[in-house]
């Protein structure tokens, strides 16, 4: 049985069997932090039914009160993937799409895991399309950036990524089995809110913008969760 992605994917419909992400994968990112460069790659996950699409909102929570936003390339895995070493990962890469990893940094900071920091309904905008390896041939050289009401946040390029995207995939595949339509999402550069002068988190009314080369622009608004409840009564 042939075990490839149906190439036909639309990523209006698509969910990730899995979302695994990477932490301080940017050497810039990791500057604005501590300077504690890891010696191995940092993972977590993010639920999937975080997971929204291009012009979909972000749900401020009413638990939360330091939002932020983190544009990442995230690999789209196109065939079951286990024990492949990183000159052969590209063969297993179906595409690649923008995440904007959405986080609860009071939450993150508060408590001994991510998972829930990251994974609250709406955490995971993804899109706007998932363009072909043939659109992105070097993703070790593409250019990242994203704007909170069309302020330029964060400016990049993945040559900055301390473990680029094979080495990350491959290094996942010798311990956990990558399935197709598994995402791998690899980690922001700086600029993000948390670690800006002043704390430039995301307010209700914000509109976040993530940018990519080769794949587009994923924009996704900011409501209250009060704003939400009031418009449905």
């Amino acid at each position: 049985m042939d075990n490839r992605i149906d190439i036909n994917m639309d990523i209006n419909t698509y969910i990730p069997g899995k979302i695994i992400c990477v932490g301080m994968n940017y050497r810039s990112h990791v500057v604005e932090q501590d300077g504690r460069f890891p010696s191995k790659p940092v993972l977590f996950s993010k639920a999937t039914s975080c997971v929204i699409k291009d012009g979909e909102s972000i749900i401020y929570p009413p638990q939360v009160e330091e939002l932020d936003y983190e544009v990442e390339l995230a690999a789209v895995i196109g065939i079951k993937m286990k024990d492949i070493n990183p000159e052969d990962a590209v063969r297993y890469i179906y595409g690649y799409t923008i995440m904007n990893d959405i986080t609860a940094r009071d939450i993150q900071q508060n408590e001994n895991q991510w998972y829930r920091a990251k994974s609250f309904d709406t955490f995971g905008p993804i899109g706007p399309m998932v363009a072909s390896p043939e659109k992105i041939p070097d993703p070790g050289n593409v250019n990242l950036r994203s704007y909170v009401n069309g302020e330029l946040r964060q400016d990049g390029n993945t040559g900055d990524m301390i473990f680029g995207v094979y080495e990350l995939v491959s290094y996942i595949s010798k311990s956990i089995t990558l399935y197709p339509g598994d995402l791998v999402s690899t980690g922001t550069p700086s600029g993000v809110g948390v670690f800006s002068k002043g704390k430039k988190l995301l307010m209700p009314g914000d509109e976040v913008v993530c940018e990519i080369e080769g794949i587009g622009r994923l924009t996704n608004k900011v409501v209250s969760h009060a704003a939400l409840q009031g418009r449905a009564t």
